[in-house]
């Protein structure tokens, strides 16, 4: 009875499993799944896993029914004499040592085939895109075009890309579950990965990851695909060409309040207590503001000496593309009607492409601050901002050690898909962005944070900027469209 009783236990227990299992498989909420590939690469990856699973399974149920068949046949019985003993048996080994050999060649075929065709060439007039892997964030070239973007790749449907990987630190590796498969991403040679998204993906969203543990912020190091009809492809390639434009006037921050969706910001507030700024940092501010309005340097750093543009060190600067050509002031339409510019619109990206990241609780904003763009822009040319990003159309900021901003106000995200780009979450990135992204290379810029990387209090002399310098480079840097 106490068999039959535990049997009954495991029986009621293996069923509730198998009933859980089924209703989590039968969700089709799985954005990040690879068994839905919508790619010809990732069609021929789940053609060799579904070989495999089929083969492996059929394996299995033959080998636990000879199994539970010998087991009940052949049990010991009372009354029955020891079986007779024998010492090998030549056919015996020949016929288990065959049978896995041919289980083995029905594996190996498919996968050799599998591999030579993933790691084959990319056919020609690929588009071709060179990734670098920083820690932690995503930088991506479109050579061809002269486009460099970070963090947001534009694929046209129908054409295969052939991405073209580099590590500028540590060993990252690359992913976009629905469209391709995972490939290292190193520092001393280049890795290939291609893929032709299908047709029928225009207008679709698709997560991308670092599945290789680089540091710190690793699980914080993604990016996001947009798979675009041709036409729309064409017009955003112009628009990226372009050099930076922004308006006279930024967003006005929001005010205290509950927390707002994503793509608004989070609410922002003064900061009070231990956060508050001190009575020095304050007295600072006319100072900061002076030696920050592009005329002088802003504590530790040399004024910035304009250089003339070099489209080979920035390629954003460089004009032109097929079909899209720039005419006597205006543009000529890209095929399909489209003008330079096209940027995904943000009301059609899912939920699952949004960033829901939380926001430090003691990292507070001074709240109703409205930003100026032109202002924004000298304070940003005079600060430390120009040693490591690059404008095209900003002669003074040709940094190369974060990511291009020419045209970051139209991007969807921030921090490498960590927050949304939202005027507020911005503000707060400037202010203290080791504190929302750990280990992260940018310093804290915002007067009398703590950096927790230097472990003290950023002042007026190291370069700290108040809050209506960072409303106004938010302003400029949400203009750059």
């Amino acid at each position: 009875m106490k068999g039959t009783d535990r049997l009954r236990r495991l029986a009621s227990y293996a069923f509730f499993a198998a009933l859980a299992i089924a209703a989590v498989s039968c969700n089709e909420a799985h954005p990040n799944t690879t068994l839905v590939p919508h790619s010809d690469f990732g069609r021929e990856i789940d053609f060799l896993w579904d070989r495999l699973l089929l083969l492996g399974t059929l394996v299995f149920v033959l080998v636990e029914a000879a199994l539970i068949f010998i087991v009940i046949k052949y049990r010991r019985r009372e009354n029955q004499p020891t079986p007779p003993q024998t010492h090998g048996s030549t056919k015996l080994e020949i016929t288990w040592t065959l049978i896995p050999a041919v289980i083995l060649v029905f594996i190996a075929v498919p996968t050799v085939r599998t591999i030579f065709i993933t790691q084959a060439q990319a056919a020609p007039g690929s588009l071709n895109i060179d990734v670098t892997g920083h820690q932690w964030w995503w930088e991506f070239r479109y050579a061809e075009y002269g486009v460099t973007t970070a963090n947001e790749i534009y694929l046209p449907v129908g054409r295969t890309v052939n991405f073209r990987l580099r590590s500028a630190d540590v060993i990252h590796s690359f992913w976009t579950p629905q469209l391709g498969g995972k490939r290292d991403v190193i520092t001393n040679r280049t890795n290939y990965v291609w893929y032709t998204p299908d047709s029928s993906t225009a207008s679709s969203v698709w997560n991308g990851f670092c599945v290789e543990y680089c540091g710190a912020s690793h699980a914080n190091m993604r990016f996001r695909v947009f798979t675009v009809t041709p036409e729309q492809f064409a017009s955003w390639v112009a628009g990226q060409k372009l050099p930076a434009r922004f308006g006279a006037v930024g967003p006005t921050l929001p005010a205290g309040g509950p927390n707002p969706p994503p793509h608004e910001g989070p609410a922002v507030s003064t900061p009070a207590g231990p956060n508050a700024p001190t009575q020095a940092a304050q007295a600072a501010a006319p100072q900061i503001a002076q030696k920050s309005s592009g005329t002088q340097a802003v504590g530790g750093t040399q004024p910035a000496i304009p250089r003339p543009q070099n489209p080979e060190a920035n390629p954003g600067a460089q004009t032109g593309v097929t079909g899209v050509a720039p005419a006597g002031g205006t543009f000529v339409l890209a095929s399909g009607g489209l003008p330079p510019g096209y940027i995904f619109p943000r009301d059609k990206i899912p939920d699952y492409a949004v960033p829901h990241a939380p926001i430090p609780p003691d990292l507070k904003f001074t709240s109703g601050l409205t930003g100026n763009a032109a202002r924004g822009k000298q304070v940003f040319s005079g600060a430390a901002c120009i040693g490591c990003h690059s404008i095209a159309g900003n002669p003074i900021a040709m940094g190369v050690t974060g990511p291009n901003l020419t045209h970051v106000g139209s991007r969807s995200t921030i921090a490498a898909g960590r927050f949304p780009n939202a005027a507020a979450y911005l503000a707060l990135w400037i202010k203290n962005a080791r504190k929302m992204k750990p280990e992260v290379l940018m310093p804290t810029l915002g007067l009398d944070e703590y950096d927790p990387v230097l472990g003290r209090k950023v002042t007026a002399d190291t370069g700290g900027l108040t809050d209506q310098q960072i409303a106004d480079i938010v302003a400029y840097l949400t203009a750059l469209k």
